[in-house]
């Protein structure tokens, strides 16, 4: 783009810089990472604004440039593209490691709908690990049909939805199935506060979360069918306890569920692989 060029609309500005980020060399290949960065970039509403005041600031005489409004935003967004360009470079070095078995899926309308919510997901995001487990999860829907488009553009729901508490408790129950309430918070926080505290509070409140939403569940023995076995409550004798059960409680083992163990799969998991044995 030179001076006296015009400023380029939305389309084109996605266009450009798709040629910029795909960087590989002219082939079927190229067509096939470019029309990936193209459904990213046409999910982030600012990118065709960016290129576009780029182009009209190139035409104004330098001390208007740094005194304006206009170029101020570009200074922010600046940083933004940078970040957008690093994670774009990182998920097509991802995609060049799986081969070409992947171009059909990388082209495939399913998967593009779900790299554009990712993205959307990626632009609103406030921190970089959401970021990063959405890439995650952009890479390892095209690498692997673990299960269905569905269920993951729930886990991207679920990324919006949940707190990087969230995602905190559950990499401990990922790394120790079976640990209680009163080990899970010993692993994040250390000393255990009292029970009436802020703390207490949202610990249960997150505990409370993900068992609602289905991503963890208390260790129950189940059948030769896989269904659950009812558990007998044991015969209470003595004195019945006059407080009510602690939010460290340290008996009941908390695991994922197999849906849980999925969402993991699918975010957490920068290698893609089969949930079970296989890479």
């Amino acid at each position: 783009m030179n001076e006296s060029s015009p400023p380029v609309g939305p389309v084109e500005a996605q266009a450009e810089i798709a040629k910029q980020l795909a960087g590989l060399e002219p082939s079927t290949r190229r067509r096939v990472i470019e029309k990936f960065v193209l459904a990213a970039l046409g999910s982030i509403p600012w990118i065709g604004g960016f290129l576009s005041a780029v182009g009209s600031l190139k035409a104004e005489a330098a001390g208007v440039r740094q005194d304006s409004l206009q170029s101020k935003w570009l200074e922010e967004h600046e940083s933004k593209i940078a970040a957008l360009r690093s994670t774009l470079e990182d998920i097509s070095r991802r995609f060049e490691n799986l081969g070409p078995a992947i171009d059909e899926r990388l082209q495939s309308e399913d998967y593009l709908v779900l790299v554009r919510k990712a993205f959307r997901l990626w632009d609103a995001s406030e921190t970089k690990e959401k970021q990063k487990y959405a890439a995650n999860a952009v890479v390892n829907s095209a690498g692997t049909r673990v299960c269905s488009d569905d269920v993951v553009r729930l886990f991207l729901d679920w990324l919006t939805t949940y707190h990087e508490s969230h995602f905190a408790v559950i990499r401990e129950i990922f790394k120790t199935p079976n640990i209680t309430r009163f080990d899970i918070w010993a692993a994040l926080y250390g000393q255990t506060p009292r029970e009436d505290s802020a703390e207490a509070d949202l610990f249960k409140l997150l505990i409370r979360e993900l068992s609602m939403g289905g991503v963890i569940r208390q260790e129950r023995e189940t059948n030769y069918a896989g269904q659950f076995v009812r558990r007998t409550r044991p015969t209470r004798t003595g004195d019945v306890s006059s407080t009510m059960e602690s939010a460290f409680e340290d008996s009941k083992p908390y695991v994922l569920t197999e849906l849980g163990k999925q969402f993991v799969h699918y975010t957490m998991n920068e290698v893609v692989g089969r949930l079970e044995g296989g890479s």
